[in-house]
């Protein structure tokens, strides 16, 4: 079979490790493809070496958002069956090929206010995004923001938010047949067990609020009282942060020190198209990061089940569909706009 434009594009793509704090290669590649369909393109520098990546044509109201870089381990691409294997190929350098054959197409049907916003750092701290939304600023006036995630190419209402932190525990070391102490390693456990156990809440349309404690380090042998301690607490929230942090403060105990290291958002809502199907999703993306750039809408090809795995992939197909299925969402959101 004749290998498509957008295929193409994606093997190449995937071919470009761009592991977080990496992007830079993938950022170029992307840039320069922009540039050979018509746009103007812009890298917002977020720190040295790393770089958001912008490109209009027009005066943007609709903005492609999805971002530049990927998980480890960097594994590269094969085509099988119709399906294109890779790391990033649904999330999210498949994403971000759908959009730019969109933004062409549309371009060439003579609308220029589509235009593209690709961030650095997704998958750790959102410091692309968040800088990104700081640095919003003429001739950029967007409405709208579609963001790119593997939704198997259904409109998402919602996404649950996030409260990213550590737990530390602090103890006195001493000889584990003395009763000495306090633990660190005791006092986080004691700590874990309260907060898996406690209510995090209920949304109407996203449920519970649930909790994952998936990294836990401390103490030094099996008969040494620990001195410290840390654990990993990951809350998808369906409340403000400032009420999760207050709820888990009260489970601690005072050996247990809470430190906000990551992300902490509540749940977002997002526009759905009329007469679309809709669905309500439990991981986070860059739109709470984003709210200068207008109302959020969110939609994928591929499986978020395969995102982050050994064995990531999208079907072409559901890509190529993906290309037309943006363009029609443009023009919506563009009659809606003018409607106004």
């Amino acid at each position: 079979m004749k290998v498509s434009g957008l295929e193409r594009s994606l093997l190449d793509w995937i071919e470009i490790p761009s592991i977080t704090g990496d992007e830079a290669n993938y950022g170029e590649a992307l840039g320069a493809a922009l540039q050979k369909r018509g746009f103007d393109v812009e890298r917002q520098e977020v720190e040295p070496g790393r770089f958001n990546l912008l490109a209009r044509a027009g005066r943007p109201e609709v903005v492609f958002c999805t971002h530049l870089d990927t998980v480890p381990p960097f594994f590269g691409s094969k085509v099988k069956d119709g399906v294109i294997h890779g790391r990033g190929s649904c999330d999210a350098k498949g994403q971000a090929a759908a959009m730019l054959f969109a933004g062409e197409r549309l371009l060439a049907a003579g609308e220029d206010r589509v235009a593209f916003l690709f961030t650095v750092g997704e998958e750790t701290l959102s410091d692309g995004a968040r800088l990104a939304n700081r640095s919003l600023a003429d001739p950029w006036a967007p409405k709208h923001v579609i963001v790119g995630e593997p939704t198997e190419s259904k409109f998402v209402a919602g996404h649950k938010g996030l409260f990213h932190a550590h737990l530390v525990g602090h103890g006195v070391a001493g000889h584990s047949s003395q009763d000495v102490g306090p633990s660190a390693v005791h006092e986080l456990i004691r700590a874990a067990a309260r907060a898996l156990d406690a209510d995090w809440g209920e949304h109407e349309l996203m449920g519970p609020g649930t909790l994952n404690l998936g990294q836990m380090e401390g103490g030094v042998a099996p008969n040494v009282v620990a001195a410290d301690g840390r654990l990993g607490f990951l809350l998808r929230a369906v409340e403000e942060p400032e009420v999760v942090r207050e709820r888990l403060l009260s489970l601690l105990g005072e050996h247990v020190e809470l430190v906000q290291t990551g992300n902490a958002y509540g749940p977002v809502d997002f526009l759905v198209p009329e007469g679309e199907e809709s669905q309500i999703v439990a991981f986070g993306t860059d739109a709470p990061h984003l709210r200068a750039w207008g109302q959020p809408l969110m939609i994928g090809a591929g499986s978020i089940m395969d995102a982050h795995t050994d064995h990531e992939q999208v079907k072409r197909r559901d890509l190529e569909d993906l290309v037309g299925r943006h363009v029609q969402t443009v023009q919506y959101l563009l009659q809606r706009i003018d409607s106004q």
